[in-house]
């Protein structure tokens, strides 16, 4: 992997992970591009390593943004603020779904939908849900601008990550998924990606972690021990490619959280819909008429 390279996929992973649009989709399409992870099964496990491992740079950057509630948070859990402690178990329930079915259900998601047909379905299928959401809250608007962050309910957090499960589809995007979910439930379009960005610091994380640090089986005895993600991804591009793919992911994240923020107040959602449909249909055209292999 070229330093140019791992440059432009930092910028794709921190622009597009928080936006409605899907990072992994986008990704994907990419590398495709580039001929990254093409050619055998251990470019393409790397690659895969890669491109999960660089989202941590998506979670440093909310990190940053929102020190402030995520040490509410950590008061919270030491008894010290109740706000907080609320706060946490909402991020920990509407982890608790995706925690589950992506254990039981990882090996058929990489084997089945990590392929361009299915991204595009994911990505037009999105784009309508989108659309739906817009018309729905416009019809069922919320009292006053909807509710804040904090005074979201068990319940309420637990719909969102079940939701959240749906993005484990290639190409469905898990900000499209929780920010939908809270608009929904009633959040302001403030507090839902609020919650959306600080419950995807646990989901990226747990990813992140669980691609880099775990058994990677079946290529061979030095990569089947813990951390046998990062040792493909070392072996496969040396040091320098991951370090500058998470720097460029860090700060682009960051201007893309700064922006959608104030846009969507603004503006809402629907052009993310009306952009993934349009993606989806070009993506698909290419593919048809053999100019992107899938």
């Amino acid at each position: 992997m070229e330093i140019w390279q791992a440059i432009l996929l930092g910028i794709i992973e921190g622009i597009t992970e928080y936006l409605p649009v899907s990072s992994t989709g986008h990704l994907i399409v990419a590398q495709r591009l580039m001929h990254i992870g093409t050619a055998t099964e251990i470019e393409k496990l790397a690659a895969d390593c890669f491109a999960i491992c660089i989202q941590g740079g998506a979670i440093l950057a909310v990190l940053g943004l929102y020190y402030k509630h995520v040490l509410k948070m950590a008061n919270g859990m030491i008894g010290r603020d109740p706000e907080g402690l609320k706060l946490a178990i909402s991020i920990i329930v509407g982890f608790l779904p995706a925690a589950v079915l992506g254990m039981l259900l990882n090996d058929i998601i990489e084997e089945k939908l990590f392929g361009l047909w299915p991204v595009i379905a994911a990505w037009i299928v999105g784009g309508i849900a989108i659309l739906w959401t817009v018309r729905h809250r416009r019809l069922n608007p919320p009292r006053g601008n909807g509710r804040d962050i904090l005074k979201l309910n068990w319940e309420a957090a637990l719909f969102i990550g079940v939701l959240q499960c749906v993005a484990m589809w290639p190409g469905t995007s898990r900000s499209l998924m929780t920010i939908c979910g809270g608009l929904v439930v009633g959040l302001s379009i403030k507090a839902a990606v609020e919650y959306s960005f600080l419950l995807g610091v646990v989901t990226l994380s747990a990813a992140t972690a669980k691609k880099a640090v775990w058994k990677i089986e079946g290529i061979g005895a030095e990569f089947d021990t813990w951390g046998g993600g990062v040792k493909l991804m070392y072996e496969q591009y040396g040091t320098v490619p991951l370090v500058v793919g998470l720097i460029a992911a860090t700060v682009s994240a960051a201007l893309a959280v700064r922006w959608l923020v104030k846009y969507l107040q603004s503006h809402g959602l629907a052009i993310f819909g009306y952009y993934r449909i349009a993606l989806g249909i070009i993506i698909g055209t290419l593919l048809l008429t053999g100019t992107l292999q899938p």
